[in-house]
């Protein structure tokens, strides 16, 4: 279980196929304090620590993850948003992230207003994909406010610490990001999907 907030930025220094799979190499400032076998989050998805090597640590991922997320786009060079599973007595600084992508969504504009960054998305909605108002979003991992939500698409508003210390810095227009949405809200929309069939 992560919080969304955003320990550290990594960058990929190496992406090696080996069959269906993708071994990915990052070198990060945390790197040196993890343990093979722990869960990080890279870009809001939990992956496992398969090798340490100095300043950096290495993670499979497999084709389901590769298809269902934007990592199958990460290339040398490529910024990852890292966080370590929180601790059981730690603040809820953010909200609740599980690291299960439940869609990519699009960046479809990006407008800078005086200091702060407003970047909207679009994605495939679907019934347990939901979103309202000052409700908690996921993007790469990031633990983020929903504004605007609407349709098929929402914004949401980037301070200047979150636009430096994420990978929000180098997003563009036209780029996939992986979208994590309340697991509050899922349970909610399951819920009633059961007790409406019942």
């Amino acid at each position: 279980m992560f919080t969304g907030i955003i320990e550290s930025k990594g960058t990929i220094v190496k992406a090696t196929p080996e069959g269906s799979n993708v071994h990915f190499t990052i070198a990060s400032d945390i790197s040196e304090a993890l343990k093979i076998d722990q869960s990080v989050a890279h870009n809001g998805v939990c992956l496992t620590v398969v090798a340490l090597s100095e300043g950096a640590h290495t993670v499979t991922a497999v084709e389901e993850t590769l298809k269902r997320s934007s990592l199958g786009h990460w290339g040398t060079g490529s910024a990852v948003n890292l966080e370590r599973a929180m601790k059981a007595d730690a603040r809820l600084d953010g909200h609740l992230v599980q690291g299960h992508v439940d869609a990519t969504g699009t960046c479809v504009n990006i407008d800078e207003r005086d200091g702060s960054w407003y970047f909207r998305f679009r994605y495939e909605p679907g019934e347990e994909r939901l979103l309202v108002d000052k409700g908690s979003v996921s993007i790469n991992g990031v633990s983020l406010t929903v504004v605007e939500p609407k349709g098929d698409e929402f914004s949401v508003a980037i301070i200047p610490y979150t636009y430096e210390h994420t990978n929000f810095k180098e997003l563009q227009v036209g780029q996939e990001v992986n979208l994590e949405f309340d697991i509050i809200g899922k349970y909610i929309a399951r819920y009633a999907k059961l007790y409406a069939k019942a």
